[in-house]
């Protein structure tokens, strides 16, 4: 395995969104985050946290954009509402966060085999309001052939996003992304979760080194392999690499506080 400042050099070519700026707090290296991680509080809530964090860029958790449904809400319910929302709420919630210092360069929107065409093509809507130029999709692997034509439509890419569990139809495996990805259009990409895929015992610099030109965005954690736990950032077996979105899973007393040690592990990362 490579070091991490390996890792580092390595990962700096990595495809992002354009119209993401280099932090020169970070020597020019793109450090954003997931949402996700603050899915303790709500969107506003979520802001005043990135503020504070002096973070300026994020993929945007659907968990902020969309109500908060309770367990168990039937699929019709949710559908019901992508449907039927103006979308003026996802320009509201984006001139909310632009006018408080935070670009969103993508949006979660997991594509599942359930999904309508209407539905699917509503992700794409939602992804246009908040200015997104990404889509990063908790996908199955075979959905990817009924998306590509709506991303091909929106010119929006859509990173496929892989966990550690290694089951059909799931993203996992490189060999996931790679017959998802194959005879689709340059639209279907890959979000690359680099906790999990070492998780799952495979090696994100080989990974990347072969297909930087297709990751739109990188999710990092750190985690053991053999399906280890989630982890600090320093102490699992993950190579953390950039650019990339903070995703924190671990258990922590303070949100803030873990995201600000994150944060700082990545700043001294790249020094």
């Amino acid at each position: 395995m490579q070091t991490r400042r390996i890792f580092i050099s390595t990962a700096a070519g990595a495809a992002l969104s354009a119209a993401v700026k280099p932090d020169k707090n970070f020597k020019g290296v793109i450090i954003g985050a997931q949402t996700y991680s603050l899915r303790d509080r709500d969107a506003d809530k979520a802001l005043l946290a990135l503020q504070e964090l002096k973070i300026d860029t994020v993929e945007m958790f659907s968990g902020h954009a969309e109500p908060a449904f309770p367990r168990g809400t039937a699929r019709e319910e949710v559908r019901k509402w992508r449907l039927s929302v103006p979308i003026s709420h996802f320009k509201d919630l984006r001139k909310k966060y632009n006018d408080g210092g935070v670009t969103i360069h993508a949006y979660n929107y997991s594509f599942r085999e359930d999904y309508t065409n209407d539905e699917i093509a509503r992700g794409f809507e939602f992804a246009d309001a908040l200015g997104a130029k990404i889509i990063t999709a908790s996908s199955n692997v075979t959905t990817a052939k009924k998306v590509d034509p709506f991303a091909k439509k929106a010119k929006i890419r859509v990173g496929m996003h892989n966990h550690s569990r290694i089951v059909a139809n799931e993203f996992a495996t490189p060999e996931d992304f790679l017959s998802a990805m194959k005879g689709m259009s340059k639209y279907i990409c890959i979000n690359l979760d680099i906790g999990h895929f070492v998780a799952a015992n495979f090696e994100p610099v080989k990974f990347m080194e072969q297909w930087h030109s297709r990751i739109v965005t990188l999710h990092i954690k750190d985690r053991k392999k053999n399906q280890g736990a989630n982890l600090p950032f320093g102490e699992g077996d993950t190579p953390i690499a950039i650019p990339s979105n903070i995703e924190y899973e671990y258990k922590g007393a303070d949100t803030v506080a873990e995201i600000r040690k994150c944060v700082e592990y990545c700043r001294k990362i790249v020094a």
